[in-house]
């Protein structure tokens, strides 16, 4: 999910609930939580109807000549954003990119400071924390405090971005839950997804929870189904009141026999953040 999705301060819900009736809506963060509903039908993106109250629009520039989120004061809405850096390799990272990160994630946060906006859900990602072991039989789940260990520039802007998160909650009050997203696919895709799986469907219940959950501060969480093979600690995300319901298991015995099983003499599978640790794919964003 990239972007913004934008909630105004009083949404109208009729027009939302005719636009997404399966959306659950409360009067707080209405537009939001419909926009998470509809993510487990199809793409926000190829949302066709307008819905009052909701830009889908990216924070790389300002919209309509500034960064305009809607709302004031205590009644607030909710945005849900996402920022990073390319991820490259070594020595690829320039001054330009590092600055663009920065400011995309100030403007944000500076937005929703302006309009009163309470709250962010902010797409951080497993990377952050990508040059962590993986957690070897019987040791226990990962937790959201362990040490922040990037494996590359994309991990490295995630940390930051919780940084910002967590400066904006001291000093402005604006409540943001950092979410640590594994692989969010339509179905796991390899052995080492088995265990960081996040099915479209969970991802929308896990963000409705972040949106709409009371007295957040600022919240890291890790963002995974209810994985057999769970590598890290769900319990602040369930705290939320995210219940998770799917489970890469069905597809275990499939992958481990066309892939093979872990190996731990092999880096791509000793670390959490995987071929990021080895070799970082070259997408530019």
């Amino acid at each position: 999910m990239r972007g913004g999705r934008f909630a105004e301060r009083r949404p109208d819900l009729a027009d939302v609930r005719a636009a997404h009736p399966y959306a659950r809506l409360d009067q707080r963060y209405g537009v939001a939580a419909a926009l998470v509903a509809e993510f487990d039908q199809r793409p926000v993106e190829a949302v066709q109807q307008p819905v009052h109250g909701v830009v889908v629009a990216g924070v790389q520039r300002p919209v309509e000549g500034e960064c305009d989120l809607g709302g004031e004061g205590e009644d607030g809405g909710g945005v849900e954003a996402d920022a990073q850096a390319p991820v490259g390799g070594a020595g690829e990272f320039g001054g330009g990119q590092a600055v663009e990160v920065e400011e995309v994630l100030y403007r944000l946060y500076e937005a929703a400071r302006a309009a009163g906006v309470r709250r962010v859900v902010f797409a951080s990602s497993n990377h952050a924390v990508g040059f962590t072991p993986r957690p070897a039989d019987g040791s226990g789940a990962i937790p959201v405090d362990t040490p922040r260990r990037p494996d590359t520039y994309y991990g490295l802007s995630k940390g930051f971005g919780e940084d910002l998160a967590s400066l904006y909650w001291d000093l402005h009050g604006i409540e943001t839950v950092s979410v640590r997203i594994g692989s969010c696919f339509p179905e796991p895709t390899s052995v080492r997804m088995l265990s960081i799986w996040l099915s479209p469907s969970d991802c929308a219940r896990l963000l409705d929870a972040a949106l709409t959950a009371p007295g957040v501060g600022h919240t890291v969480v890790y963002g995974s189904s209810a994985n057999t093979r769970l590598w890290w600690d769900l319990s602040t995300a369930r705290a939320l009141g995210y219940t998770p319901r799917d489970d890469s298991e069905p597809y275990a015995a499939e992958l481990i026999a066309a892939q093979g099983p872990l190996d731990p003499d092999n880096p791509a599978h000793d670390r959490l953040g995987g071929a990021f640790c080895t070799d970082p794919p070259r997408w530019p964003h």
